[in-house]
């Protein structure tokens, strides 16, 4: 149950979420202890939810877990279905304390709404994008613009540009760290016919669009400045650049026939965009 709940993906919503809740404070907006609480439970909630009923709907001919027998699959699989439901009934009464405390708006319940839908969208059928090849792409979304969309919205009760210029970049760069597991999973997904991102693109496209992507990221952070804000304010996500080059060389380095390290490069893809998520983090918490 550990294992399939995902904990790297709790941990990068819990980064997502500081990191929405803090900016409203930046802005001279009022912060709330007991919003920031509930809603943080709430999106992990959905988090968690969105790994297990991705499980729960796997096909059948995946195991769940190693040298299972089918009566313990099925037994597994009825378990976490009804955790996920359980994980969605105790949402929905968080989001109905957040109402009688008035921390809900317009904005931040049509969010809230978009999580649930991405939940849905991910992992039931009939739309699985999981198996669609859109799996990475609403993971991304929900991680790195959904989440931290919802933490600030709970804070500062209206939308924001400066907002939006820090979740698109941080978006990309979740989508490379889970493009980056596609890669280390390829042999896996080509056995059971999975339909991952990876395998939608081949490797061929795979390998430019993820530098695309990286250099998408830290080319919007660079333009901050351009946009209106401080650079003072931004400066703490190229502490991450040498991770994110070593990553690009890395994976080149594998695309032309070289020896694979999967533990070095997915550790510098999650190092990429967890700590340029916390960094920024931070520098908003102490302003």
């Amino acid at each position: 149950m550990l294992k399939l709940s995902r904990p790297l993906h709790l941990l990068l919503a819990a980064l997502t979420y500081l990191l929405g809740s803090s900016i409203p404070a930046y802005l001279g907006k009022s912060f709330s202890a007991l919003t920031f609480w509930l809603g943080l439970i709430g999106v992990l909630l959905a988090q968690l939810s969105m790994s297990l009923l991705a499980d729960v709907f796997r096909p059948h001919n995946e195991p769940l877990v190693e040298n299972e027998t089918p009566k313990q699959k099925e037994t597994l699989r009825n378990n976490l279905l009804y955790v996920s439901y359980g994980l969605l009934t105790v949402n929905a009464v968080l989001a109905f304390l957040l109402y009688i405390n008035h921390s809900l708006v317009l904005e931040s319940s049509l969010f809230l709404l978009s999580s649930l839908v991405t939940v849905i969208l991910y992992a039931v059928h009939p739309f699985r994008l999981i198996d669609r090849g859109f799996g990475e792409l609403a993971l991304a979304a929900h991680i790195a613009y959904i989440i931290p969309s919802i933490g600030f919205l709970l804070q500062a009760k209206e939308n924001h540009r400066l907002l939006i210029i820090l979740v698109i970049p941080l978006t990309a760069l979740a989508l490379a760290y889970f493009l980056i597991l596609n890669f280390t999973s390829f042999t896996t997904d080509q056995k059971y016919q999975r339909a991952t991102l990876l395998r939608s693109l081949t490797w061929e496209r795979a390998v430019p669009f993820h530098h695309s992507l990286i250099i998408f990221a830290y080319g919007i952070f660079a333009a901050v400045p351009l946009l209106g804000y401080s650079f003072s304010l931004i400066w703490p996500a190229f502490l991450t650049l040498p991770f994110a080059i070593l990553q690009i060389i890395h994976l080149r380095h594998i695309s032309i026939g070289g020896k694979p390290n999967w533990v070095f490069l997915t550790t510098t893809a999650l190092a990429v965009c967890g700590l340029t998520t916390y960094f920024i983090t931070l520098t908003f918490w102490l302003r």
